[in-house]
Formats: structure tokens, sequence, C-alpha cells
């Protein structure tokens, strides 16, 4: 455990704590099967320092499903094939509406509000896509993750993204809806075959908060020095993820956190402090928006402590 931070190992601790006392833990996703299986009592965090020093307390070693955290990754990779002519075929406003919403897709002929509702990853995919086999392009994506966390043994979850696909008729429907407006250059079926399977990635607190050190530091990772995006790019991404990252909770996000961060209904968050820390956290328990429910409280009590809001004390 690091003590490169002034009381961050003991904030850590006791948050790991006090939330692993709590009785209010949310509600498990049911709705994709394999998910409804894991243990809600679960709870981890871990945060990455400037210097690369993992503080980790609880269950951070323990692999999940970060589901629509996925979306960070794929967007990132998807801006570094197609650069900003992504933004021809989904927009950077919030949605307000549920993630899987079809409503706001038809008023808007096609064209997904942002890139964290289901139908705007599911058009990021669709450009990753384009030029591979899915194979190809969901090895790529797997690959990214790897080395963003310098772990090559981060791995998809084939048994969650077969129940993804087998009860993901909504995400079908989205998928069809923006192919009859021409959104999607490829087949809907190898779309949404990379889809279901990035969202099925499993990792750890731990990797996922090691993964997302280059949107903390300008783009760059600390540790190596290497550059992963230009800092106007990870400036960009933590824009969409402070502004959409939480679904139609992203404002109640902000408020209470006051950091950049994206949430799976896996129960995982990844949040940013820019120029200090990458912090992911883990609780499987969702409230009514699908964001983790003591997820949201610890990162609240965490940036409280720690002085770490982008808005001030």
């Amino acid at each position: 455990m690091s003590h490169a931070v002034p009381g961050l190992a003991k904030a850590v601790e006791e948050i790991a704590d006090e939330m692993r006392q709590r009785p209010d833990r949310g509600d498990v996703a049911s709705y994709i099967p394999e998910l409804a299986r894991v243990d809600a009592n679960s709870f981890g965090l871990a945060v990455v320092s400037a210097d690369g020093s993992v503080t980790a307390a609880g269950d951070s070693d323990t692999s999940f499903s970060i589901q629509s955290i996925s979306k960070v990754f794929t967007l990132t990779l998807a801006l570094g094939l197609v650069g900003d002519r992504l933004w021809r075929r989904v927009g950077r406003e919030p949605s307000g509406s549920p993630f899987n919403s079809i409503v706001q897709l038809e008023h808007e002929r096609g064209i997904p509000r942002n890139p964290f509702i289901n139908a705007g990853a599911i058009a990021v995919t669709d450009a990753i896509l384009s030029g591979h086999q899915p194979r190809e392009a969901l090895g790529e994506i797997l690959r990214f993750m790897q080395f963003l966390a310098h772990d090559s043994s981060i791995a998809i979850d084939e048994s969650v993204a077969a129940s993804e696909k087998r009860t993901g008729f909504r995400n079908i429907a989205l998928a069809n809806y923006m192919k009859s407006f021409g959104v999607l250059d490829n087949p809907v079926d190898y779309t949404l075959g990379v889809y279901f399977h990035h969202c099925a990635i499993a990792m750890s607190c731990r990797q996922l908060a090691m993964a997302g050190q280059f949107l903390a530091h300008s783009g760059r990772n600390p540790a190596t020095g290497l550059s992963v995006v230009s800092a106007e790019r990870a400036k960009r991404i933590n824009a969409v993820m402070l502004t959409c990252g939480h679904y139609d909770g992203s404002g109640e996000f902000a408020y209470r956190v006051g950091l950049p961060g994206k949430s799976g209904v896996g129960g995982g968050i990844l949040a940013i402090a820019p120029g200090k820390a990458s912090i992911a956290v883990w609780s499987p328990g969702l409230d009514k928006s699908g964001n983790s429910h003591l997820g949201r409280l610890a990162l609240e009590s965490l940036t409280k402590r720690m002085g770490w809001s982008i808005f001030g004390a």
C-alpha cells in the first residue's frame, strides 16, 4: 500500500470499512443473467497516484464485468482511428434518458446523443470494426486494455458475453434502427458481436485504475512516460465522461463527486482526478439509474477527504 499521497492510505482503508458495513447496497443488475449471480456484498477500491503507486482496499483484486466502462476505451480507440469525423455519427450531449432508450434515437434520426449510451457505444464500435474482421477488432480493443493496464491477463468473460447476446434484444433494436439511417457501416451482427464482447471484459479495480492513468495525466502514462493520446484529446474524453458518464444520473454524479467518471452495470466506476489520480471502485448493487450505489458514495467521500473535486474543495 502506498503512502506517497498524505492521508490517502487512511482514507481508502476507512472508506472501504465504512462501505462494507452499510446495509443500503442497491440492487444487482438482473437483466443480464450472469450479472445477477454476483455477490452484492463485494466492495473494492483502488487509487493509482501520479507516481504509479497503488493504494487499494477491499475486493480490489477481484475481477468483475466492466460493462459500459469499456466505452471510455473504445471511444479513445475510435478517435485514434477516425479522429473528429467520429462526431458526425455520434453526439456529445447528455441524454437525460435511460441508457437503452430508443425514443430519443428516433427523434434524432438515428444519431445517438453521446458515445456512452448504448446506441452511441454501438456506433463507436462500428467505427473500430470498419476495415477489420470482428475477431481482429475485438483483439485490438482487448490488447489496448492490456497495454494500458500493463497486464496481459485481462480477458473477456465469455459466459457474460453469451448472456448479453441471448438477452440483448433492446441493443439489437437500437443497432438495426441506426443501420436504417445509415449510421452503421458494418453488418449489424458483426458490430453487436464486438460490442457485447468488449462490454464483457473482466477487470479488477487495480487493473481498471491502472488503465485509466493516461486520462489523469494529460494523455500520458506517468509511469512509462508514454503518450497514449494528446493532452487535448484526454481533456475532451474527460469532458464527455463528466457530462455523460453516468447515463441519466450524470448530473447527480458531477454534483456529488465532482470528477469525470464512467460507470458500468457490473457495479464498477472509473473516476479521474486530473493531475492527481486514477480511481476505480466496485460494488455490484445499483441505483435506479444503473450506477453503483456504494461506488458513488465511496467516491463522494474520497473526493471530499482528499480535496480532489475539479470544482474545488
